[in-house]
């Protein structure tokens, strides 16, 4: 039995306590926030843009920490969750690693780049897994497109768009705090470049141009420069949307012998073959807000169990995710083609 510990009871930290309900070989042991109401079951507070709302929840089987430190001497606990701000994974996640626990963090890895190199160095040093919670592959349409292009079921990757816009958020005061999240172009966007990275790998060169404010870029359209033979892909992403229309991703993408097309809410996934036929593939977990969490921590579970990192929630990889967003960043502010390594 594989125990985790959640660290942050906001309202991601409460999808992974729920979605941990339906994991085989592990469940959650213990929780840790400062925030003595909801150490005692009190989560009705807690407010998302998907899934359940927050309710009264019995923890009574769960032990509850108020400080970090006492959640990571507890010697009953193998993986530590991190659900926490985005601006506390960094030192969060090293001081679990330190203390000998694999873990798991939510997205975004950090918010800077020399953050999450620190967290890669500081795995390297415990021998233990540093796994990042970036669940868009394990969403049904998202998990069937990535298998189909890294196995090259339809041929070679020839190019795509994708695209992930919401309304402004305004169920959480972090959530719209750059400071804490990086903005919708880091928080929202690192969905999309670490897809883009997980399929067609690390671009050279990034041009984006977007919109910003106060300081954040909070959306933005990017053309990912492969150099000659492409792959050609491109991606709009960000806080721009009216709340008539709160949330939609999606994504057309070009193979050599079929075409993937994808928007929620309006087309489900589609696959169009070079001899024209068109295929709805029938998928797994579509109906469940929740599920892809389930799997992406499942995931997470057999790694620890394996001792090896599993390549979905790779440390490098969501890394990598976030220094392209920020590249893409320095191109809107600049104007110009920006250099990724």
């Amino acid at each position: 039995m594989v125990r985790i510990g959640i660290v942050g009871v906001g309202f991601m930290g409460m999808i992974h306590y729920l979605a941990a309900r339906k994991l085989k070989g592990a469940r959650v042991t213990a929780v840790c926030s400062r925030d003595p109401k909801k150490r005692a079951g009190d989560w009705r507070g807690i407010r998302g843009n998907f899934g359940p709302p927050g309710t009264q929840m019995d923890l009574s089987k769960i032990k509850t920490y108020a400080e970090l430190d006492e959640l990571l001497d507890d010697p009953d606990i193998d993986l530590v969750d991190i659900c926490n701000p985005t601006e506390q994974h960094g030192p969060t996640a090293i001081k679990a690693l330190k203390a000998g626990k694999h873990v798991l963090v939510e997205k975004a890895i950090a918010l800077k780049a020399s953050e999450a190199d620190a967290m890669l160095k500081a795995a390297g040093q415990a021998g233990k897994l540093l796994m990042v919670a970036q669940v868009l592959p394990f969403f049904p349409e998202f998990a069937f497109a990535a298998s189909a292009v890294r196995a090259g079921t339809y041929g070679r990757l020839r190019g795509g768009h994708f695209k992930r816009v919401i309304s402004k958020p305004d169920w959480s005061a972090e959530i719209g705090d750059p400071a804490k999240t990086g903005g919708p172009a880091v928080d929202l966007h690192i969905h999309d470049t670490h897809f883009i990275g997980l399929i067609a790998g690390v671009p050279a060169k990034v041009f984006s141009s977007g919109l910003e404010e106060k300081g954040a870029v909070t959306y933005l359209t990017t053309q990912y420069l492969y150099g000659r033979g492409g792959p050609a892909i491109s991606c709009s992403s960000g806080a721009v949307s009216q709340k008539g229309r709160e949330f939609v991703h999606g994504y057309e993408i070009y193979l050599e012998r079929a075409t993937l097309v994808y928007e929620s809410g309006a087309t489900p996934l589609t696959v169009l073959t070079a001899d024209g036929k068109v295929n709805q593939p029938k998928l797994k977990g579509g109906g469940d807000p929740l599920a892809g969490f389930t799997a992406e921590i499942q995931t997470a579970v057999d790694g620890v169990r394996t001792g090896r990192e599993p390549d979905l929630l790779s440390g490098k990889l969501a890394r990598d995710a976030l220094v392209l967003c920020h590249k893409e960043c320095q191109s809107v502010r600049t104007g110009k083609v920006v250099a990724v390594s």
